[in-house]
């Protein structure tokens, strides 16, 4: 539980974007908790027992099919939260949610922010506009997985974890972002390194350091950016990482 003397400037970027009295309304509710690799948030077809508001690390929402074949539909950090579907009304999600990067969040009850929905109409409002944001990158998503190559839905996927991490640096594994993205382990292998050899990214022990947003954004033909710019529209609340970041690989060039 908040209190008083332990609520500071919240690092979830909803609960920070909340007029003071809709945080204060939440802040008895609200539980910081640790987030570890692959924890489950919520559970396809399950009631939702709490909702997540993540301060670090990265959740991914996943759809998966008989026979145990996975892929994410959608991803979200400090931008987002789980229990989407609550706030519009409903006791459950269709897909499975988990934790993709560890980090913290904090947690409050299914039944504790329903009665906060309740008691705030601006507090629904900014929700419920997530929830539509969250839907929009989702739609993308499938844009992305339909018409382009593997290599630029890679590009588009680093630039949305880049926009959610401190730093230019995130781990993961190959079979991680195979499952991910619902590919061959092979495949994601030659993804990283047509990426690499553009000097887009840098990739080694499981970890990917961004080098080059501009070039990342470009080869995402279009499929990053339009659901960023729709978060930033409907929630008010700034996203992407504007900014890209220099390419230390790049030959110098000499003053006339």
């Amino acid at each position: 539980m908040l209190t008083g003397q332990n609520l500071r400037v919240f690092d979830n970027r909803l609960l920070s974007a909340l007029a003071p009295d809709d945080q204060r309304l939440l802040a008895p509710s609200l539980e910081r908790v640790h987030l570890q690799l692959r924890q489950s948030l919520e559970t396809a077809h399950q009631p939702i027992e709490f909702v997540f508001f993540l301060e670090a690390g990265l959740g991914s929402v996943v759809a998966s099919k008989e026979g145990g074949a996975t892929v994410e539909v959608g991803l979200f950090g400090r931008d987002g939260m789980t229990g989407t579907s609550l706030v519009q009304g409903d006791t459950e999600s269709p897909f499975d949610c988990f934790v993709q990067m560890g980090g913290s969040a904090l947690r409050i009850s299914a039944g504790d922010l329903q009665g906060a929905l309740a008691q705030s109409a601006p507090l629904t409002e900014l929700l419920l506009h997530y929830a539509r944001a969250l839907g929009i990158q989702t739609t993308y998503t499938a844009l992305a997985n339909g018409q382009i190559k593997l290599e630029e839905r890679l590009a588009r996927w680093i630039l949305m974890v880049h926009d959610r991490m401190e730093g230019d640096s995130f781990a993961l594994t190959h079979e991680f972002l195979a499952m991910m993205l619902g590919v061959r382990r092979s495949g994601v292998t030659v993804a990283l390194q047509i990426l690499e050899a553009k000097h887009f990214i840098k990739s080694q022990r499981g970890e990917i350091r961004v080098k080059h947003r501009d070039g990342l954004m470009e080869l995402s033909q279009g499929t990053y950016g339009p659901a960023e710019i729709e978060y930033e529209r409907l929630t008010g609340i700034a996203l992407g990482k504007s900014k890209p970041v220099p390419d230390d690989d790049a030959p110098l060039k000499q003053p006339a």
